[in-house]
């Protein structure tokens, strides 16, 4: 896949710090704490953290969000020459809509071993049998990313301990 402009090692990690500040968003709103930004030229043209608790949609995670707010800022349903940068592997939903939209290159923090759709579980986002396939780099800030999932899950086990008693 040919860019016009390819993101260094350092453009990544500045981009999945604004994902992780997504998922920083997510965790205060005691969402699981995901966080997506996609990138188009340099320039975050959409942002997005989950949503599913807040809104009682199963489908407001952050990467659906975020490719919503990118077709709208583009006015495309499409969306070449763009990164989305996201915090944690991609289920199979949020996987199949990126490569719907065309998005030539993921990022992702960290692994998702049980739902994971981008390498971990299955591969949609590379399918041979699909029509498109997104490039996909791993682990940028990968434990940072697990970090805040750990912290995460770990504050609602001790909350939920504490309720009990």
């Amino acid at each position: 896949m040919v860019f016009d402009r390819i993101l260094c090692p350092e453009d990544d990690e500045r981009y999945m710090l604004e994902a992780m500040r997504e998922a920083d968003l997510a965790a205060q709103a005691g969402e699981v704490p995901v966080g997506a930004v996609i990138v188009r030229d340099g320039e975050i043209i959409a942002r997005a953290h989950n949503l599913v608790e807040t809104s009682s949609r199963s489908s407001a995670h952050a990467e659906m969000l975020a490719i919503e707010m990118a077709e709208r800022a583009t006015g495309a349903k499409w969306l070449p020459d763009t990164t989305m940068y996201v915090t944690l592997e991609p289920c199979s939903m949020c996987a199949g809509a990126m490569v719907l939209a065309r998005i030539p290159r993921l990022v992702i923090g960290a692994s998702d071993p049980k739902t994971g759709a981008c390498g971990s579980v299955f591969n949609v986002a590379a399918n041979d049998r699909l029509n498109h396939r997104i490039e996909i780099r791993t682990g940028v800030l990968g434990e940072e990313c697990s970090e805040q999932l750990r912290e995460f899950f770990r504050s609602r086990r001790e909350d939920n301990k504490a309720a009990r008693q």
